[in-house]
């Protein structure tokens, strides 16, 4: 027995082992990307601005060691060892972070259950943890205030905005020049009508993909400097509508194609840099001591201080590599990023630094200039091959973001495709992706100034990183129950070095940091207008929700008939009919014989227990068979209104089995005594019951019928001119233009009976 316990034990870890080292391998294609092909642009952009070499290295050496320290600081240790921890049941993302304050707390402005479970995850427990004095003193200050929520609430939305526009611009950086901006102005005018949408998740993209390609295809020039720069632009948004055309392929299949790639450009990082530093300079690794970032801002004063914001550009990618959690596992990303990721491109910005020390006149090409002559032509295809990856990796968490934001009631509907049976985190957005492609072209073509581009790329990333540090302030106090002192040591920490870029970043606003600025607030207003007219409608639908008493007058007063078959109303009241449905009524009177009323809620957990999801109840007496049912769904489960059926149909078969055993339980105590009045009245539930799962299954051959709300809402005559405006124009606009509830679940057309009517909020 002892051999047979160790045996399973040691398979049991060998298959651990496995699989983590092959979601490892799987993370080089789909996460790491960003970061790693951050060695490309990040001397040339520090060195972009007012800082110049002198005749000693200080300068160079300085870059180094601030280089080195950020990474050790923020990716390693930030993320690496404490946000990865912070994942929501093994997702990540700023979302993420606060559904998890959300579910452990009443810091959320969204709802996270109307049902009264808390706990729906089997990952999580529910047995109550211990906590601190400061814990419940922070959660009591959340549920007092309405505007501390609501703060909490735009620095989350913030965050996303962030997130998705930065990959607006890596493309853009890794390969482009100055052109005419009017041309973007026009193009991006053009596509206004999506950018509405996607705002957020488009600044992250075209950021990533312009910034990333562009800066690795220029390396051409190095070698035919006659180039034309129009052959360049053409080259770049070859391999960009390439990358997007991979897109619905999914995350799996992309993931181990890109894989390879990744791996072989760190080994390119890292035996190039190793070369640099032996061929031209030792010396650089005394640099990375922090004497030389003392050095280097006595020196360098201000024009040192503004240089952050091109040293900022070497952690870009960090926060990709959180919200691409729930593709992989936290054990995987850490050991993907300390073994090979981390000592590789420590390894490339100390080469370059080295061949820089004895060559400063290469200094805005010197990325290309150290590849030694002979393997430079197979470094540079790599490197374009990188670049592509790289901007994969923002794809990927943006698809994500804009799922959790969307399930959350914080973005318009839009068609999301699961590219996996297995896991059900690798998502494909067709209308984003191709949106996105759009973008990064334009961007491309327009916006050829890499460096403009770098200054817009470090402040998105930066204000990402800090909205992070703020949320992980309330989770290790308020969620993991630690000392405040230890919370406040952390956003001292991480907070002071971030804060320390942003302000460089700041100042760079005029040079093209204002791009960032703008796309995250109209994405942010966008978000919070969506939400705020969800809520209005969501009030207003329950402030003037039909009783049931209400509507069996109302039938009686109708004269309503009740046709063969099933019909599901679909609204978002979980106690009641909706007004729609009296709507209907009034001019339609007649419904079919089954009514089940749905309501869909999407929780504050990735994924609902299947036996958590349908939660049924009878509305009346039985003979008017009237239901309410509650179907709940995490922000990654997938919806389709087939399955939905199919299953609300078994679980509300199930519901009416069970309903009558429980009657006939109630009667167990007078059979014992011999009744046998008791004994028929059994009998007769029994048959009752089975008479009504029959009756069920009938209905459900004659047809099933599906009743959507197509509601108006107009903000009321008294309300100000802001909500008007918010209300009648900003939300009547995404809520025409994106895609209809009824287009979301898969409805059929033929089954589908769509209510007009307005609301007045």
């Amino acid at each position: 027995m002892v051999q047979e316990s160790c045996s399973s034990t040691r398979e049991s870890r060998l298959k651990l082992y496995k699989t983590t080292l092959l979601l490892a391998y799987q993370s080089f294609g789909v996460v790491y990307g960003d970061l790693c092909t951050s060695p490309i642009y990040v001397f040339k952009s520090t060195f972009s601005g007012s800082l110049q070499l002198y005749e000693e290295d200080h300068e160079i050496f300085g870059v180094l060691s601030l280089v080195f320290w950020t990474l050790t600081i923020i990716p390693l240790c930030k993320y690496i060892i404490f946000v990865l921890g912070a994942d929501d049941n093994g997702e990540g993302g700023t979302f993420a972070l606060y559904s998890l304050l959300c579910r452990r707390s009443k810091m959320g402005f969204l709802k996270s259950s109307n049902t009264g479970h808390g706990c729906l995850s089997s990952h999580e427990s529910c047995v109550p943890t211990k906590e601190t004095r400061t814990s419940l003193l922070i959660k009591e200050f959340f549920e007092k205030h309405h505007s501390s929520r609501v703060v909490l609430l735009l620095v989350v939305l913030l965050g996303t905005s962030m997130v998705i526009g930065d990959g607006i611009l890596t493309p853009t950086m890794s390969g482009m020049s100055s052109y005419q901006i009017t041309m973007v102005f026009s193009l991006v005018m053009s596509f206004i009508y999506f950018c509405a949408f996607y705002a957020d998740f488009w600044f992250l993209m075209l950021r990533n993909f312009c910034f990333t390609v562009l800066s690795a295809v220029y390396g051409i020039q190095i070698k035919v400097p006659h180039l034309h720069e129009n052959y360049t632009m053409a080259i770049a948004c070859v391999v960009l509508v390439g990358l997007f055309a991979l897109q619905h392929y999914g995350t799996h299949r992309v993931g181990f194609l890109f894989a390879p790639i990744l791996l072989a450009w760190l080994l390119c990082l890292g035996g190039v840099g190793i070369y640099n530093i032996f061929h031209w300079n030792p010396g650089v690794i005394n640099s990375l001591s922090p004497y030389y970032i003392y050095k280097f801002f006595q020196k360098t004063g201000k024009s040192g201080w503004s240089s952050l914001g091109g040293i900022v550009l070497c952690v870009t990618g960090t926060e990709a590599m959180f919200a691409d959690l729930g593709h992989f596992s936290q054990l995987s990303l850490r050991v993907a990023f300390t073994v090979i990721v981390y000592p590789c491109l420590v390894l490339a910005y100390m080469g370059e630094a080295a061949y820089l020390s004895k060559h400063k006149d290469d200094l805005q090409r010197s990325f290309y200039k150290a590849i030694p002559e002979v393997i430079f032509w197979p470094v540079f295809l790599i490197a374009t091959l990188a670049t592509v990856v790289g901007s994969q990796a923002i794809i990927s968490a943006t698809f994500s973001i804009i799922s959790q934001s969307r399930a959350l009631g914080c973005f318009p509907r839009v068609k999301i495709v699961h590219t996996s049976n297995n896991i059900h985190g690798q998502i494909y957005i067709p209308e984003v992706n191709w949106m996105l492609m759009l973008l990064c072209l334009a961007f491309v073509i327009g916006f050829r100034d890499t460096a403009m581009i770098g200054n817009a790329y470090g402040l998105a990333v930066v204000v990402v990183m800090f909205a992070t540090t703020l949320l992980m302030f309330l989770i290790i106090s308020s969620v993991w129950n630690q000392n405040v002192l230890w919370a406040f040591l952390f956003v001292l920490v991480f907070g002071f070095v971030e804060l320390s870029y942003f302000s460089a970043c700041l100042a760079k606003v005029h040079k093209g940091g204002w791009l960032p600025l703008v796309v995250s607030l109209l994405i942010l207003s966008l978000m919070s207008t969506w939400h705020y007219g969800t809520s209005k409608k969501l009030a207003f639908e329950l402030e003037n929700k039909v009783s049931l008493d209400s509507l069996l007058t109302l039938g009686s007063n109708l004269g309503i008939v009740r046709v063969p078959g099933i019909c599901l109303v679909y609204s978002d009241v979980t106690n009641g009919a909706p007004p729609m449905f009296a709507h209907f009524v009034t001019n339609f009177p007649a419904f079919h014989q089954i009514l089940i009323f749905v309501t869909l809620q999407s929780l504050m957990i990735p994924k609902v227990p299947v036996g958590d999801r349908f939660h049924i109840a009878r509305m009346g007496p039985p003979e008017f068979s009237l239901f309410q049912c509650i179907v709940r769904y995490g922000y990654k489960d997938v919806r389709d209104s087939h399955d939905l059926e199919t299953h609300m149909i078994e679980n509300m078969s199930r519901f009416l089995k069970c309903e009558g055993h429980s009657k006939e339980m109630a009667m167990t105590e007078p059979t014992q005594n011999g009744g046998t009045g008791t004994r028929k009245l059994r009998f007769q539930i029994t048959m009752e019951a089975s008479q009504e799962v029959g009756e069920l299954m009938e209905a459900k051959e004659a047809g099933v019928a599906y009743i959507i709300g197509n509601t108006i809402v107009r903000a009321s005559g008294a309300s100000c001119f802001l909500k008007k405006f918010a209300i009648d124009i900003v939300y009547g606009f995404l809520k025409r233009n994106s895609r209809s509830p009824a287009t979301a679940l898969g409805i059929p057309t033929t089954s589908l009976v769509e209510v007009s009517i307005v609301y007045r909020v």
